[in-house]
């Protein structure tokens, strides 16, 4: 055991699972006074009872909130630098991408201005990839998978906007029905019971939410350090392989000799309509089958040679997952032209499950640094969330509309497997709220926001760069 402990490997992989712990720790404490700001403001809830159960709730919603987040991150660089094999590689870009983002997570935090986390580790994920580009003497933008950056960029910057709107208008709806204008500000004491409950449950459902979106974020992290440095060990998940491996041979057997036969017959009923294939469109498909019956066929081959994982070895494996992903990617390409072959879908639900899975312990522990994060740190923010974006005191309405449409839009970006920021949905909310109020936005503190956001992307961005760059320098990899 002292001599697995001393191993400089298995040294500098518990140090870089323990710095994704520190982001994911500092993560709880930035973004928490997201989730209790409105009801520790309100005094719906002593300080110390809502973080405590903001804690709570950020760690059970870790295990609530599937993976699909989490092998988003994952596949937001290249594969090939997620599987390069080199193990001083992979650690240069985890501390890169994970030291630039604590490093700009604190900052923030330290000066009060609810910035985003998940922006944060966007930026330095795309840094690393660009940097990982330049120093091959490729261009920058090779080093990042743009369609997966779209997407996630896309989420970003919409839901500041949605959370503004929807949020605006729901309390303009509900102050058709009720009085919204009681504040937190002139009340004596607590607010009544059916308030405060609305004001709980609402912080409760943002807790939960946070914990099944940035949770992910932190899994991700530790699965993309497993993966690369112990291939062997984490590239695939045996325990679904050894369920699974038999059907999965026949399935990919069933393909290969289904598929041309499919393609002869034209255009296949997809559930809203038959959508024709143009001739020029045929030769793609006929492409793009032939590459999916000749992965399939690879994958086979690596999955025959024993009837277990410990027959492959670690390179091997990371093999298999690119060419798991290649034909992942084949098979959407030919359902995204209606060709969505029924018999596929089972296969490709099995293989992807061999590919995107965590352990329980790495959820453990994630939920574990999230929810001590969230015990501290957040009286900073919640004076800004509270009193500062808006020129009156919140109101009790303001705080429960802002949360719950906050909570909805986390919740729904955790079900699509997008990664959202808690930050921009619950402050954007608030300043719809205000707006809807007749109050005027604090341009200060707004612009302040603003410029974080905006700053948040190519400060980690280049911070992140020059950290892989300088590192991948001194260790000469």
């Amino acid at each position: 055991m002292l001599e697995l402990i001393q191993d400089p490997t298995v040294l500098l992989l518990m140090a870089a699972i323990g710095v994704a712990c520190v982001f994911e720790f500092i993560n709880g404490f930035h973004d928490t006074a997201n989730s209790v700001a409105t009801v520790i403001y309100t005094r719906s809830l002593r300080p110390g009872q809502a973080v405590a159960w903001s804690a709570i709730c950020n760690f059970i919603g870790v295990f609530i909130g599937g993976i699909s987040v989490a092998m988003g991150i994952v596949k937001l660089l290249p594969m090939e630098l997620v599987a390069s094999g080199q193990t001083t590689l992979t650690l240069v870009t985890v501390f890169s991408m994970l030291i630039s983002s604590c490093v700009w997570n604190f900052a923030t935090w330290y000066v009060g201005l609810p910035a985003s986390s998940s922006h944060a580790l966007i930026g330095s994920l795309i840094g690393v990839g660009v940097g990982n580009a330049l120093s091959r003497g490729l261009p920058a933008s090779s080093g990042v998978n743009w369609t997966k950056t779209i997407e996630i960029g896309s989420s970003l910057l919409i839901s500041p906007l949605l959370g503004f709107g929807i949020a605006a208008l729901a309390l303009y709806l509900l102050s058709r029905k009720v009085d919204v204008r009681a504040s937190a500000d002139a009340a004596e004491g607590p607010p009544s019971w059916p308030t405060r409950l609305a004001l709980i449950g609402s912080s409760t459902g943002v807790s939960l939410a946070h914990g099944s979106n940035d949770g992910q974020k932190g899994v991700g992290l530790i699965m993309l350090i497993l993966i690369t440095v112990l291939p062997g060990r984490f590239a695939i998940s045996s325990d679904a392989l050894m369920r699974n491996r038999g059907e999965i041979l026949i399935a990919l057997d069933q393909m290969k000799s289904s598929l041309p036969e499919d393609l002869a017959k034209g255009p296949v009923k997809s559930k809203a309509r038959l959508i024709p294939v143009a001739h020029a469109d045929l030769a793609l498909l006929s492409e793009s089958m032939n590459r999916s019956i000749e992965k399939a066929g690879e994958i086979r081959g690596i999955l025959a040679q024993g009837t277990g994982m410990e027959q492959i070895s670690g390179e091997r494996k990371l093999e298999l997952r690119k060419k798991i992903y290649a034909l992942d990617s084949e098979l959407k390409k030919l359902e995204s032209k209606g060709y969505s072959i029924e018999s596929v879908r089972p296969l490709r639900n099995k293989l992807i499950g061999l590919v995107e899975y965590s352990p329980i312990w790495v959820l453990i522990l994630v939920a574990l640094s999230l929810g001590l994060g969230t015990t501290v740190g957040w009286k900073r923010v919640v004076e800004t969330l509270g009193e500062k974006i808006g020129s009156g005191k919140m109101t009790y309405a303001q705080g429960a509309v802002s949360q719950t449409v906050a909570m909805g839009m986390i919740g729904a970006s955790s079900w699509v497997g997008v990664p959202v920021s808690t930050t921009h949905c619950l402050s954007s909310g608030i300043a719809g709220t205000m707006m809807a109020s007749g109050y005027k936005i604090q341009k200060s503190t707004v612009r302040s926001i603003g410029l974080a956001w905006l700053l948040t992307f190519p400060v980690t961005l280049a911070l992140s760069c020059g950290l892989f760059l300088a590192l991948k320098s001194l260790t000469g990899v």
